[in-house]
């Protein structure tokens, strides 16, 4: 069972939006609500995360599904 980074997709969102984050062999990638990609620091992915985790946002939602490769 690989359990690296590379093994997880976290989507972050709420009922009208999401957003979803993977890491590939270059980094991190953010995949917007609309579809575009950008590369992401793990610092970033960390700020987007934290809050949600926190609960300081109440609306937003965050799901982490394995992915077998």
């Amino acid at each position: 069972m690989n359990l690296t980074n590379e093994s997880y997709v976290i989507f972050i969102g709420t009922k009208n939006f999401v957003e979803r984050y993977y890491r590939e062999e270059k980094g991190w990638v953010k995949v917007s609500a609309r579809g575009r990609t950008f590369r992401a620091t793990a610092e970033q992915v960390l700020n987007h995360v934290m809050p949600a985790i926190a609960g300081i946002k109440p609306n937003v939602t965050i799901r982490v599904e394995r992915q077998d490769s």
